[in-house]
């Protein structure tokens, strides 16, 4: 954690390369948003990869919410797409 003191010099400083360079952080935003992406789209996969064995183990209603969840999840992905690439 950084002190009162530390954070607001921070954020100065962060305040006036953003002025300075805006191109530099609208970059770095889009790697921040796409390695967020690529963490989402690992995490669906092993989640698809697993439901067979939730589907085993919990029973086949929890593997049936499951599915419909990952469902869900695929299409939003599916919709929004551009924001992580």
């Amino acid at each position: 954690m950084l002190s009162k003191e530390d954070q607001r010099r921070f954020d100065q400083i962060t305040r006036q390369l953003r002025e300075s360079d805006p191109a530099f952080f609208k970059k770095l935003d889009h790697r921040v948003r796409a390695r967020r992406g690529r963490y989402l789209m690992l995490l669906t996969i092993v989640l698809w990869a697993s439901l067979p064995a939730i589907a085993v183990f919990a029973g086949r209603l929890t593997g049936a919410i499951c599915a419909v969840v990952l469902v869900a999840n695929a299409a939003i992905m599916w919709r929004f797409r551009r924001r992580w690439t």
